[in-house]
């Protein structure tokens, strides 16, 4: 009798994937991305164990959102003091830190749990188009 196959923490193989943001929209990106890191495009995808791969996004600044996002999404922050609620809108995040825009659209499409927390940090970000992963030899990602 055949039994389902689970994927081992031991048995995964994690590679690494490259992936550049110039001109693609926010949100498709991000589930593109996601699905990465999770391991969703892998056929040992398994729900409980981490299988997917380390995604770098290099020009994070060159990214695109559609209609009025720009003006009308917001931010939010709390500092825990009174009052210290902090709010910025995606063209004012995007300025300061769009390391941050993606971050952010990524971590609400992962799982809200340790796991969703160890996927997020197999993502690196970054301005410009250098990064300093060339030693893992990462492959381009199709997204389009």
């Amino acid at each position: 009798m055949k039994t389902t196959y689970f994927a081992k923490k031991d048995e995964v193989e994690h590679n690494w994937y490259v992936v550049d943001a110039e001109g693609q929209v926010l949100g498709r990106l991000a589930s593109k991305i996601a699905s990465v890191l999770r391991g969703k495009h892998k056929p040992v995808y398994t729900p409980h164990t981490d299988t997917g791969d380390f995604v770098i996004v290099v020009n994070a600044e060159k990214i695109r959102l559609t209609g009025k996002k720009m003006s009308d999404k917001i931010y939010y922050h709390h500092s825990l003091y009174p009052g210290g609620l902090v709010q910025k809108t995606a063209g004012q995040l995007l300025a300061e830190r769009p390391e941050e825009v993606i971050r952010r659209a990524v971590k609400g499409m992962l799982p809200k749990n340790s796991l969703g927390r160890a996927m997020l940090r197999k993502l690196k970000i970054y301005r410009g188009g250098v990064h300093p992963h060339d030693a893992q030899c990462p492959r381009p990602l199709m997204t389009k």
